[in-house]
């Protein structure tokens, strides 16, 4: 099937888009903008009620289909499907393991791995979700909740995306967009109303993810400028810095995905390592080391216990502000991160996809977790303390409250901020190019104006949520848009196990024929 058939230019714009989702998806991006502006504290009321309501009602669904997903990838992981390669059996990587690397960890976590490396753990040991806070099981506990928070649940969700996206673009040739992994359930009906009403949820889930990372991502921003020049920290400032950074990420646009992202992401891959190597050496190393270990091995252990609980027993809503929005917060980028996974990992088993996917970017986020959570519990635990207090006033300062505590503090916060705001840049950068795709129809390589449109978009609508409620807004946002598109996760699921079952005796043969040409020829 030849999918350039399937998106056309507009005669009047002269844009290459899928016209039904395109113009659906921008006008009622600009109707929320504008619905928004013109109802600031309504809007803030509204974003609340829904964060709340959603989360009590809706919670344990996302919580069992996150599951479903994890043991989903794990199935495929060691199912006979593992041989089936992206793209067919003679394709190879277009990227190196690790260009590869750095540019699922920057998609996949970016800005709030940074904004969560501290306060995250230090939020939960002083109100930990069960027992008392400021203790060393507190401690503990703050670990292991932050790893279950960003490891395998996470990583699975957008492996299932990618995964899909992948093996319907490259082995079926069908468009690189999200309605293409039901072709094994809707057949032609994907190019019809169905498929439209996929791709518009996509795009919304994708919207609002990443304005909820560029939101937080700027908060942390506006704190460091803080710590460093006293620039004041509100929202206006956060406004004008949306708008700066989202002009550094519309260069990156347009220098394209070989020039702009994958350099972004292997220039903010090196200046992370330097700053996590600094603290991990200048903090507490042995501390570090160990943790890192028994941090790793406790996760292991609570996995089940954390994956399935619920707070059915306790009168509490820790769970909604936490754990609900993380699910739904991965959910909403997956989408996105799926998209630019796929595009990037044609020529990889699926086995070798699950495995880098799954694990690499997963033990990287526990190793960096480690450092930052443990040099700040460290300090809490063993040295003088007031970590989890500042955390407490302002959880955007925490990162630059811990560096505070160790030599050239002034270079290493600007080096935070800088990392920070590239990894922005590579978010937006490839939230639009995702965006585009869709909204394309899954053209290839839609016209930069097509791209720095939703990039420009992306800065709006994160703006408009600072301005509704500030985190409470970005968290809401992303619960909302989610739940639809959960339930596309689910059928995309069994979408592409059946196109697994049905694709498995063929690519085999062409595999086997392929050795035995391969033999022949050496002789």
């Amino acid at each position: 099937m030849n999918a350039s058939t399937k998106n056309e230019e507009d005669p009047v714009t002269s844009l290459k888009i899928q016209p039904t989702v395109f113009w659906v998806s921008a006008g009622l991006a600009v109707l929320f903008v504008a619905l928004s502006l013109f109802n600031v504290d309504q809007m803030a009321a509204f974003f609340g009620e829904i964060q709340s309501s959603l989360s009590i009602r809706a919670g344990w669904f996302y919580i069992l289909s996150v599951n479903f997903f994890l043991l989903f990838t794990i199935y495929l992981l060691f199912s006979r499907f593992g041989t089936i390669r992206i793209g067919g059996p003679e394709a190879k990587p277009e990227f190196s393991s690790w260009a590869w690397f750095a540019m699922l960890f920057s998609a996949g976590m970016g800005i709030g791995l940074v904004f969560y490396s501290v306060a995250e753990p230090m939020y939960h040991y002083a109100s930990p979700p069960m027992g008392t806070g400021k203790t060393i099981e507190a401690a503990k506990t703050a670990m292991n909740v932050t790893f279950f928070h960003w490891g395998l649940h996470a990583w699975a969700i957008y492996a299932i995306v990618g995964l899909s996206l992948a093996y319907f673009s490259f082995n079926k040739g069908l468009p690189l967009t999200i309605r293409s992994a039901f072709y094994p359930l809707l057949k032609e009906r994907i190019y019809g109303p169905i498929g439209h009403t996929i791709d518009i949820i996509a795009v919304f889930a994708t919207l609002f993810g990443l304005a909820t990372s560029l939101g937080l991502g700027v908060q942390q921003v506006n704190a460091g400028l803080n710590y460093l020049f006293g620039i004041e920290i509100n929202t206006t400032t956060q406004i004008i810095l949306i708008a700066l950074i989202t002009c550094l990420a519309i260069v990156s646009v347009v220098l394209g995905l070989d020039k702009g992202v994958r350099r972004l992401s292997e220039i903010n891959m090196v200046l992370a390592l330097l700053l996590m190597l600094f603290v991990l050496f200048l903090g507490p190393t042995l501390f570090i080391l160990d943790s890192l270990v028994q941090n790793v091995g406790s996760y292991f252990q609570q996995l089940l216990a954390l994956s399935t609980w619920t707070e059915a027993y306790q009168e509490s809503t820790w769970q909604h502000g936490w754990t609900i929005f993380y699910w739904a917060w991965w959910i909403a980028w997956s989408p996105f991160v799926g998209m630019f996974i796929a595009r990037i990992s044609k020529g990889r088993t699926v086995r070798e996809f699950l495995i880098g996917v799954l694990l690499v970017p997963t033990l990287m986020t526990f190793v960096w977790l480690t450092v930052f959570g443990g040099a700040a519990l460290h300090e809490e635990l063993r040295g003088a303390g007031g970590i989890a207090d500042a955390v407490g006033k302002n959880v955007s300062t925490a990162l630059f409250v811990l560096l505070e505590r160790f030599p050239f503090s002034s270079l290493t916060s600007l080096i935070g901020i800088i990392v920070i705001i590239t990894f922005f840049v590579t978010s937006s950068d490839s939230g639009s190019l995702v965006v585009d795709t869709i909204t394309s129809g899954g053209h290839p390589n839609p016209p930069a104006r097509q791209k720095v449109f939703w990039a420009v978009m992306e800065g709006v609508i994160a703006a408009v949520l600072m301005l509704s409620g500030g985190l409470k807004a970005l968290q809401a946002g992303s619960i909302l848009t989610a739940l639809p598109f959960t339930f596309v996760l689910l059928f995309m699921c069994y979408g592409l196990l059946k196109a697994f079952r049905e694709e498995k005796p063929l690519q085999v043969a062409e595999t086997a024929n392929l050795h035995q040409e391969r033999n022949l020829s050496v002789e």
